[in-house]
């Protein structure tokens, strides 16, 4: 069977400044939009994962993100590396093939998969 990709869209709201960059130095915050792809077989129940299951995996995922300074938990916290963060929590709850695309803002993101592995 072929397989098939599911996703799942979420927000988080979080302080970060990056270190040694000029207006980015100071700290500020964002409303990060998460978008979350998973793909896999469909299994005998006709799903690849219960909706249900994943977004709350997500949404317990996100919450060590939501509402804190992420200098905390990433040392240099770009879209870059809070994007490889996530998808290395994820991977690690799930299991699946994912994507993990974050949005910083309006109109600028970055994305992470392993897709073609």
């Amino acid at each position: 069977m072929a397989k098939m990709r599911l996703g799942v869209i979420d927000y988080i709201d979080s302080a970060h400044y990056l270190p040694g960059h000029g207006k980015c130095g100071r700290i500020h915050g964002h409303t990060y939009k998460i978008e979350v792809v998973v793909e896999g077989e469909v299994r005998e129940n006709g799903m690849v994962i219960d909706f249900y299951d994943l977004k709350k995996g997500i949404k317990e995922t996100l919450q060590e993100y939501d509402h804190i300074l992420l200098n905390e938990i990433i040392e240099f916290p770009s879209s870059e590396y809070l994007c490889q963060h996530i998808h290395s929590h994820l991977l690690e709850r799930f299991g699946f093939l994912l994507k993990v695309r974050v949005w910083e803002g309006e109109g600028k993101w970055c994305e992470m998969d392993n897709f073609s592995e």
